[in-house]
């Protein structure tokens, strides 16, 4: 009888809290993910790899280089950002690693990288069929290394996850940094009757590691057939970034977005709209208290309708709401958002930054 009344109650919880499946892992680092379990001394070559498996836990594929903290390359002193270890992958060189999930589901991979070499940089990051190329040109952050996150849908059971860095550049060993690969699955978010756009409070996105203070980018969406910031699209050329409240200043709730590269960072939605009806959207614009500091112009788009939301930043965190009211002029409305200007961080002119989106909420408005 006690059974049967656990039972009911994990039924009741389920109908009140929407129960999450059980899946084949816990978010965070994957096996070895930050790459702290080596190679023997028997399956290198100075600092290149020869061992196809000599990684604990993943796969390697042409020139990689087990890369020390500290290490020099010329005058240039390699810093790892999780850890004592990182890999670097030369021309046409990969890591890859198989991993269980739940058929059907959305999953987000989040990892660190760091360019050393060529400007043109870039890496290709696949999980069968889909795949995506992340550019490497714009560096976010002053210390060389950004986390990038990128997404997809599981077609099977057992997946393999690839990242290549397609370069050839003169040198073999010239390429990209890898560190502290992670997961983490996405559960999207509907539309309700108190928001009718989805995720508006930027609650569900990728892993963001917890030892580090630079975000997590999210790449363009013409880079990304799935959003790892699940209702959003990142329609720019540049990436948007996605923070949290344990290393910066969150209007509302725990993450939210900060829109670092001008007109060129968008975020977008589509919402359901009905033709002639008024709607409110709603939406909160801060700093991040990471020292960005001045006028910060955030330009809000409903459908035709638009507004600026100025907001001047001393760099140590606050916000200010703003509402656009506006009639629907189709049975769907493009939401979007960017940054009017470009801003770089008062105390490290090397890092960009700008104004944080966060509580974007759409409503429609009755009738008295």
């Amino acid at each position: 009888m006690r059974g049967a009344v656990l039972v009911l109650v994990a039924v009741l919880v389920c109908t009140v809290v929407v129960c999450r499946p059980a899946s084949a892992f816990i978010d965070g680092l994957l096996p070895n993910g930050n790459f702290e379990y080596g190679p023997k001394a028997t399956e290198m070559k100075g600092t290149v790899v020869t061992g196809k498996y000599a990684i604990p836990r993943w796969e390697i594929s042409g020139y990689v280089e087990y890369i020390k903290s500290g290490q020099k390359q010329g005058d240039m002193l390699l810093v790892v950002p999780e850890g004592a270890f990182a890999v670097r992958l030369g021309n046409e060189a990969s890591i890859k690693q198989r991993l269980k999930v739940v058929k059907g589901m959305y999953y987000s991979i989040t990892f660190s990288a760091a360019r050393t070499c060529a400007q043109e940089e870039r890496l290709n990051i696949s999980v069968a069929p889909d795949w995506g190329v992340l550019p490497m040109q714009t560096l976010y952050s002053s210390n060389g290394w950004d986390s990038y996150a990128w997404a997809f849908q599981a077609e099977y059971g057992e997946v393999e996850i690839l990242i290549h860095n397609p370069g050839v550049e003169e040198d073999p060993a010239c390429g990209p940094l890898i560190d502290s690969v992670a997961i983490r699955a996405l559960y999207p978010p509907r539309a309700t009757n108190r928001n009718l756009l989805k995720n508006g409070d930027f609650e569900e996105g990728p892993y963001i590691f917890p030892n580090t203070s630079w975000g997590v980018l999210i790449p363009p969406n013409i880079e990304d057939d799935h959003s790892p910031l699940p209702g959003w699209m990142v329609e720019s050329l540049k990436a948007v970034k996605y923070i949290d409240s344990g290393h910066f200043s969150v209007p509302q709730g725990t993450r939210a977005i900060e829109l670092v590269a001008g007109k060129e960072s968008a975020i977008a939605q589509v919402a359901r709209t009905i033709p002639g009806k008024t709607y409110i959207l709603s939406f909160a614009v801060g700093d991040a208290s990471n020292s960005c500091e001045g006028s910060m112009v955030v330009e809000a788009f409903a459908g035709r309708d638009t507004i600026k939301v100025p907001y001047e930043s001393k760099g140590k965190g606050g916000f200010k709401r703003a509402i656009l009211r506006f009639v629907a002029a189709s049975t769907r409305t493009r939401i979007m958002f960017y940054s009017t200007f470009y801003t770089m961080r008062s105390d490290d002119f090397s890092s960009l930054c700008g104004p944080v989106l966060d509580d974007v909420r759409l409503l429609s408005l009755r009738k008295p």
